[in-house]
């Protein structure tokens, strides 16, 4: 990786100081695979740099994760020690910032029953569903952020050797995360203003209905919560910290009423979900719900992110993203979704996010439940954005909206 250093010290600059948002006197915990360490490094010593009281990296080895995949008994695969969950819940509770490096290997799990990771999947969910409340509902700063492994890098480039191919993946990631810029994270803050001004002009229109509609099938309707409100990933946490948890982020998103989704939802980009790769897949939608599916690859994996719990049929957020958009112009698949998600409008099954309803972080289950937000074990964004995708917003007058023309903004 030429000029590698200095190039991963302005991208560990960019992770703490725009997605971290990093205060001084807070604890940061970090999660990220083994391989990921030289950023690692560079981040600790900016977090440090920055005041940090103590910073916490909790390494994973992916041999070891596969091992247990394959050998674990039943039992163990439905096993998440208590005490690490209420550790994390506790820091969360303390004010501790999360940072989530992202190094997917899209082949490890390819000879796994997915019935055994999908146990395993939800069992970690379960256990950790109060620590990633503080994370869905904006209550604590947190940021994920992605780095190449090997294995990722050759399905970008499987046409190049491996070294050639993580330059090529690095170099990528330095150009989508604008860690190329002169002034990356003044870039940053001018971006994010960017994404501001759409979440202004949505929600000054508060639209209640949004209709979807591209050549390759997708042609659908979605109904809003009155209480709904859009939002770009600039975030505000519990304590009143500004941070931008997606690094790279393009979207504008909120949630979508749970009941009023209708029509057909077509994928436009492949789904690497746990080192399975869904691709081709279709969603037909009848008050919100599920009711048929199919998927030229990966059907089987599809089917067990459906049957999750009764809350994965339903959708959880939608979110808008231009086509003429820094990954979209890469024309790459990333086949990892922290990306190509970034690269075209997405929808997500699964959980709703709370903070996409006026006063949302503040409700329980119940009151989230009676504004008709969906809740579930699992939150999958997977990709819908076209360049051919025209998006109208209804009104409650009834009054038609252009939001998107061919792919991009209408407005």
């Amino acid at each position: 990786m030429n000029n590698g250093t200095s190039r991963l010290e302005k991208y560990a600059d960019i992770t703490v100081e725009i997605g971290l948002n990093l205060q001084k006197g807070q604890t940061l915990i970090i999660d990220a695979p083994i391989h990921a360490s030289d950023f690692v490094q560079q981040v600790v010593k900016v977090a440090y740099d920055k005041g940090a009281k103590v910073v916490m990296v909790e390494y994973t080895d992916e041999q070891v994760l596969l091992t247990k995949y394959e050998k674990a008994p039943e039992e163990g695969l439905k096993h998440y020690p208590q005490w690490k969950a209420k550790g994390y819940e506790k820091m969360a509770e303390e004010g501790a910032a999360l940072l989530q490096v992202f190094s997917p290997n899209p082949n490890l799990l390819k000879d796994v029953d997915p019935e055994r990771v999908s146990m395993a999947q939800k069992a970690i969910a379960e256990a950790l569903r109060p620590f990633k409340s503080y994370q869905i509902s904006g209550k604590m700063n947190w940021c994920i952020a992605a780095v190449p492994s090997k294995e990722w890098a050759q399905q970008v480039f499987p046409d190049r050797s491996e070294g050639e191919s993580m330059d090529l993946l690095w170099e990528q990631i330095f150009d989508v995360t604008r860690t190329n810029t002169d002034h990356p994270v003044q870039t940053w803050k001018e971006h994010v203003e960017t994404m501001n001004s759409s979440v202004r002009f949505l929600n000054e229109n508060n639209f209640n209905k949004l209709h979807y509609r591209a050549k390759n099938g997708t042609r659908f309707s979605v109904e809003l919560p009155k209480v709904h409100k859009w939002m770009c990933a600039n975030f505000t946490s519990e304590g009143g910290v500004s941070y931008v948890p997606n690094i790279p982020t393009e979207e504008v998103f909120t949630v979508p009423k749970k009941d009023g989704v209708n029509g057909v939802i077509k994928s436009s980009k492949p789904l690497n979900y746990n080192g399975y790769l869904i691709n081709e897949f279709s969603l037909t939608f009848e008050e919100g719900k599920v009711i048929d599916y199919s998927a030229e690859k990966g059907y089987e994996v599809l089917k067990s992110i459906l049957e999750a719990d009764e809350g994965a049929k339903y959708l959880g957020e939608i979110a808008l993203v231009p086509h003429n958009s820094p990954i979209s112009n890469s024309e790459l698949v990333f086949y990892n979704t922290l990306y190509d998600e970034n690269a075209s409008c997405h929808v997500a099954l699964g959980k709703g996010l709370p903070i996409a309803l006026e006063g949302g972080p503040d409700m329980n289950n119940e009151e989230l439940a009676e504004q008709d937000l969906n809740e579930s074990l699992i939150h999958v964004d997977f990709m819908i954005g076209t360049a051919d995708l025209n998006i109208d917003g209804e009104k409650e007058s009834g009054e038609v909206v252009p939001i998107f023309r061919d792919g991009n903004w209408a407005f």
